[in-house]
C-alpha cells in the first residue's frame, strides 16, 4: 500500500515546500521566564518547547547528594493540547521517561558537574507544541537554557533528525515525515567535533546511515553558528541594561561555556 501523503515530489520538494536538506525556522527567545535561573522557548518550525534550568542549588533528597558533583534531574512534560491527539501525558509516561533519562545521559558528560559537589540541576522541559523533531528540540532548548543560566559547559550540544524516504536522505522532520519513513536523531557537540547522541526508533540500512550522519553533523554546525547567535545577542541585551556591577553580581558573566 502506498503512502497516504506525497513526502517528496518529482521536483525534490516535501509537503511543507522544504528541499530534503533544508532546515525548519529556528526560533529562540532567551528572556527570562518564570523565577528560573536560565530558560529557553524554543521552536523548530511548529514543534516548541519551554526548557527552565534551576540552580546549581541544595540537591532536596540525600539519595540524590554526590560528593564530587552535581547530580542533573530532568523532568518533561508534554502540555495535552501539543498535539492533535488531546490525551493528556502524564508524567510518568513510559515515553516521557524515556525522553527525560536520554536527556540527561546526554548532558552528564557535557556539565562540568565536579565543578558543584553536593548540589542539584534541574532541569523542567515542557513541550508546547509538537510537529516532529520533539527530541532535538528538546535538546538544543536545554543547551540554550543551561548556558543561559550560567552553567559551566565543555561544549554546545546541537541535535537534528533525519530520514530517508525511498534512497533520498532528509533532514528536520515533521510528524507526518516520522511516521513514514526510518528515522533517527543525532547530538553532536561542534566544536569538539563529538557525535554524543543517536536515537533509533525504526530500522534503517547501515549504507543510508552513514550518510544521514554526516548530514546531521553539518547541520549541527549550522545549529551552532544560530544558537550561539542567540547566545550572544541575549548576553549583548544584558550588558547594555545592567550596569558593570550587576553583571559582576550575576557571576561577570550569565553565559558561561567554552564556545
Amino acid at each position: 500500500m502506498g503512502s497516504r501523503i506525497e513526502i517528496l515530489n518529482e521536483a525534490g520538494f516535501r509537503s511543507d515546500g522544504r528541499r530534503q536538506h533544508e532546515l525548519r525556522d529556528l526560533n529562540i527567545d532567551l528572556s527570562r521566564h518564570g523565577e528560573a535561573d536560565g530558560s529557553a522557548l524554543i521552536s523548530h518550525g511548529l514543534t516548541q518547547v519551554l526548557v527552565s534550568v534551576h540552580g546549581p542549588r541544595e540537591a532536596k533528597m540525600r539519595s540524590h547528594t554526590f560528593h564530587d558533583r552535581a547530580n542533573i534531574n530532568v523532568e518533561v512534560t508534554v502540555a495535552s493540547f501539543s498535539t492533535g491527539e488531546r490525551r493528556k501525558r502524564l508524567r510518568g509516561d513510559k515515553r516521557i521517561l524515556e525522553f527525560a533519562a536520554t536527556i540527561k545521559a546526554t548532558f552528564e558528560p557535557v556539565i562540568r558537574t565536579s565543578l558543584y559537589p553536593r548540589s542539584q540541576i534541574d532541569i523542567y522541559i515542557q513541550v508546547l507544541q509538537q510537529d516532529g523533531g520533539t527530541l532535538q528540540t528538546c535538546i538544543n532548548g536545554t543547551t540554550l537554557a543551561l548556558i543561559n543560566a550560567g552553567i559551566p559547559m565543555t561544549d554546545f550540544v546541537c541535535a537534528i533528525s533525519g530520514g530517508v524516504h525511498s534512497t533520498s536522505p532528509m533532514l528536520d522532520l515533521t510528524t507526518l515525515e516520522e511516521n513514514d519513513i526510518p528515522h533517527v536523531t543525532v547530538a553532536v557537540m561542534p566544536k569538539a567535533k563529538k557525535v554524543v547522541l543517536v536515537t533509533m526508533e525504526t530500522r534503517l540500512h547501515v549504507d543510508r546511515f552513514e550518510e544521514i550522519l554526516n548530514l546531521a553533523r553539518d547541520a549541527g554546525s549550522i545549529l551552532h553558528r544560530e544558537m550561539k547567535e542567540a547566545v550572544l545577542n541575549r548576553s549583548i541585551s544584558l550588558v547594555s541594561t545592567a550596569g558593570p556591577a550587576q553583571l559582576r553580581e550575576k557571576g561577570e558573566d550569565d553565559m558561561n561555556v567554552d564556545y
